[in-house]
């Protein structure tokens, strides 16, 4: 069996029988090792302290008043921020619990990195066992932003933060724990180089073609299939298409915000002009396997998922569209 995203630290989480991640300690202790929150050397007492001990028992009851009385306003607000998110997923009894009452209630204050590495950790669960690159390749749209280029004649999407040069190395403690190289280059994921993606999955410099037509869209379609099944127990198929005309859009998922907007656009009617529509990377067609928990309204037509780039050619895929978006009778996210 194919390993991967070693960085995600789903190695360090446990499975319950319906196989939903159970939180351990040594995963809480990821989060302590944050470089924002081990104490510098002119660290106050009380912050050295409060370290001290949620790394002897990161489950530990922490207060408001703990918090409020460490010296520096900076380190307050850090430690604020990850003891909320700590207590999150304390009070599920799944980190998929955890992710469904976020789906409920919104993120809240909840930073967007915490959500990116909760949707990482949950998605490295749910693909597991695949063993082909490219669904798994794809599925980093889900928790990394992209960049799209057109090259050749191909729609190729690359990791914005390593073409960029912001941040090369993944954004986790575990990085620097297990030596994953921060330099990287950037390849083209094709069959003659599939079987390196493995070794390199936490580098994510595999760039992916999303060419309408071709395996990428395929590949995405899998990964958001097996990611509706994990988080919803939902059994969908879900097929890439070429071009959307002369359909019954009775029901349409953006997965993106531009997507949305666009979506909106033709459910409205309105004319959308050529440079709108160029940037739809990927249409799909999305059936339920079961159609008794589909909204009557929608029964007998398939829901419609549209991907698309900003004018600026990024994807910032949101997974969450994908769980709230469908028309299903009962959401009930697994944990």
């Amino acid at each position: 069996m194919k390993d991967f995203w070693i960085s995600c630290g789903h190695h360090l989480l446990d499975r319950d029988q319906g196989g939903g991640l159970l939180l351990t300690d040594d995963f809480l202790k990821v989060y302590l090792a944050r470089p924002e929150l081990i104490p510098p050397p002119e660290a106050c007492v009380v912050e050295k302290t409060l370290h001290g001990a949620l790394m002897a028992d990161p489950r530990r009851a922490i207060s408001a008043s703990d918090i409020a009385a460490i010296a520096d306003a900076d380190a307050r607000e850090n430690w604020q921020v990850l003891m909320a998110f700590r207590d999150l997923l304390l009070r599920h009894k799944t980190l998929e619990g955890a992710y469904a009452e976020l789906l409920r209630n919104g993120p809240g204050k909840t930073p967007l990195l915490f959500v990116n590495q909760l949707v990482h950790v949950i998605l490295r669960n749910a693909l597991d066992g695949v063993e082909d690159a490219q669904v798994v390749r794809a599925a980093e749209l889900f928790f990394r932003t992209q960049r799209v280029t057109l090259h050749e004649g191909s729609l190729l999407a690359a990791d914005e933060e390593i073409i960029g040069g912001i941040n090369p190395a993944p954004q986790s403690p575990l990085v620097s724990m297990l030596g994953i190289p921060a330099d990287a280059h950037i390849h083209v994921l094709k069959d003659d180089n599939a079987s390196s993606y493995w070794e390199r999955s936490d580098q994510f410099d595999m760039a992916i073609d999303l060419t309408a037509g071709k395996t990428g869209l395929s590949a995405l379609s899998e990964a958001m299939r097996r990611w509706i099944k994990h988080v919803l127990n939902v059994e969908v198929a879900i097929e890439p298409l070429t071009e959307l005309r002369d359909v019954n859009l009775a029901w349409y998922v953006g997965l993106d915000a531009d997507a949305t907007k666009i979506g909106d656009m033709m459910w409205n009617g309105e004319a959308i002009d050529e440079a709108t529509m160029s940037r739809v990377v990927g249409l799909f067609a999305l059936t339920f396997r079961d159609p008794s928990i589909v909204l009557d309204r929608v029964k007998g037509e398939p829901v419609y998922l549209i991907l698309a780039m900003t004018p600026e050619k990024i994807i910032r895929l949101k997974p969450q569209n994908l769980a709230t978006g469908l028309p299903i009778r009962h959401l009930e996210a697994v944990g």
